[in-house]
């Protein structure tokens, strides 16, 4: 096998491995990649009052149901001198508050705070979800007639159950209702009593179906109460359906309190028992909720990963995680522009340092070091000194001129120039020495080529580092470096003509083509 062949084959199980990590975080924990992504999470209280008897208290209260979706942050049930219990059954979950003697006015609290997620997840039924046949209904009388009368009107206009149960729905709430529905409906103004109705007029067509409960997620309402659904069992699924309109899906910002025709709120000692609820709107950020949700479930790679570490090195990884996208840049300039540069790291140290200082103060204190520094090795190489104590002595100079800056700066109130010691010295000594020796052995010309090279790539590399959404990713998906490694080997292959050297040489071949004329 060849090493260009093991070369692709490595760049491909890197890149395809990189690639998948961020799918995956992005995909099936939910991690934006914008970092302005925001989702709305919902706190919703429910509170229910009675008036005890002084009798052994037990409330018992329906919890809304954990589905794919919706993602619940937190839940806090409150009564004080209750004890309290999570109890959970086939009909659904329950909180259940108890007391040996109660006496007066009664409160209870539970609150939730959720947020839903973009895709919805249908899961498939399970056997305890599989609807029992239904019994048909015994309508009385006249009831019968009209129920029958106003079936058959409906199922000559439907082709299929879903069409039947929509068409049965917007009969009902027809504004110019005929005789058989006014019978039906009896003047019955409850909700309630409409949700069994057409349950009960499917059940005579051998549909299955059931009443769901929900809230609509509204910001800053108070005392609100549940609206009633209809679920209907078509194609192997529940289908839900919108009583009033005959609409069918779940609507958007709709929370599903409850399935079944169990009882919401049952209150044992107590009597005049009623329950509202209240709803307030915040705004978070998305990547927040996906690690806090990540967490919770504690996944795999994000239970080894930077969010495991204290905050203080999850801040300096966010500087680290900037450098392979610095050596990126580096490479491009240098392998495909053909910039020359002082060094293949030295760029990108230039340009952490530019990220601290900010970009024209920061150029201008490099400028000035190392000019200054320049000067200074000019005159320690007349006194020629052993290469390991010029160094030296650079190095306790350009402390000496960042140390002058600074001074000098906080006495002029120059805030930015302060900065400087965010520059590392060693790198800038070294800078110093080392086009000290290339002036010498190369000239001046090739210092400004090199130096200015160098500026131009900490620049550049500066621009990306500093770029929001580049910086997010990098820290919230380290994956990228993957992605970044793959790219550098293979861009370690070219060896084709650089950006400048076609230009360096088009006026050769322009010659060339205007001679053979």
């Amino acid at each position: 096998m060849s090493a260009k062949l093991r070369l692709y084959i490595l760049v491909f199980l890197i890149l395809g491995l990189g690639i998948g990590l961020i799918l995956y975080k992005h995909f099936a924990l939910g991690f934006p990649l914008s970092p302005d992504e925001k989702k709305s999470v919902w706190t919703i209280e429910a509170k229910i009052d009675f008036i005890a008897r002084g009798d052994p208290v037990i409330v018992s209260f329906a919890l809304p149901p954990q589905t794919p979706n919706v993602v619940f942050m937190e839940e806090d049930f409150a009564s004080p001198g209750y004890g309290f219990s999570e109890l959970a059954s086939s009909t659904g979950r329950r909180a259940q508050w108890s007391k040996r003697t109660a006496s007066g006015p009664q409160t209870a609290y539970y609150r939730l705070s959720m947020y839903e997620t973009d895709q919805f997840i249908q899961l498939p039924i399970s056997a305890a979800d599989l609807p029992a046949e239904p019994e048909k209904p015994e309508f009385d009388g006249v009831l019968k007639t009209a129920a029958i009368t106003l079936l058959d009107q409906v199922r000559s206009k439907s082709a299929n159950t879903e069409i039947f149960t929509r068409e049965l729905i917007s009969t009902l709430n027809s504004n110019t209702p005929d005789q058989n529905q006014r019978l039906l409906l009896n003047d019955q103004s409850s909700e309630d009593y409409k949700t069994h109705l057409i349950i009960n007029l499917l059940a005579s067509e051998g549909i299955s179906a059931h009443i769901v409960r929900g809230l609509y997620l509204n910001e800053g309402r108070k005392r609100l109460s549940l609206t009633n659904f209809v679920e209907v069992y078509i194609g192997g699924q529940w289908l839900l359906f919108n009583q009033n309109s005959g609409e069918s899906g779940k609507p958007k910002n709709f929370l599903i309190w409850q399935r079944g025709d169990q009882s919401l709120l049952d209150v044992i000692g107590g009597k005049n028992s009623k329950i509202s609820f209240s709803i307030i709107k915040s705004t978070q950020s998305t990547r927040n909720l996906a690690v806090r949700d990540s967490i919770n479930k504690q996944a795999g790679i994000i239970d080894f990963s930077i969010y495991s570490l204290p905050i203080e090195q999850q801040n300096a990884f966010k500087m680290i995680l900037l450098l392979p996208i610095g050596a990126l840049i580096v490479v491009i300039m240098r392998l495909l522009i053909g910039i020359r540069t002082s060094g293949t790291f030295m760029p990108i140290l230039i340009a952490l340092a530019l990220i601290q200082t900010t970009l024209l103060t920061g150029i201008i204190i490099f400028l000035t070091v190392v000019g200054t520094g320049l000067l200074i090795r000019s005159y320690l190489s007349s006194l020629n000194l052993l290469f390991v104590a010029r160094i030296s002595a650079v190095i306790i100079v350009v402390i000496a001129i960042m140390a002058s800056i600074s001074i000098i700066s906080n006495k002029l109130g120059i805030d930015q120039a302060m900065t400087v010691t965010f520059f590392p010295m060693i790198i800038l000594s070294w800078t110093i020495e080392r086009m000290s020796v290339l002036w010498e052995e190369d000239g001046p010309r090739e210092v400004l080529i090199q130096g200015g090279g160098s500026l131009l790539t900490a620049v550049i590399a500066y621009l990306f580092m500093t770029n929001r959404t580049i910086e997010y990713l990098t820290f919230n998906f380290p994956e990228l470096m993957l992605v970044n490694l793959a790219l550098i080997l293979i861009l370690g292959q070219y060896t084709g003509y650089r950006l400048f050297e076609l230009y360096r040489f088009h006026a050769l071949e322009r010659r060339d083509v205007t001679g053979k004329r």
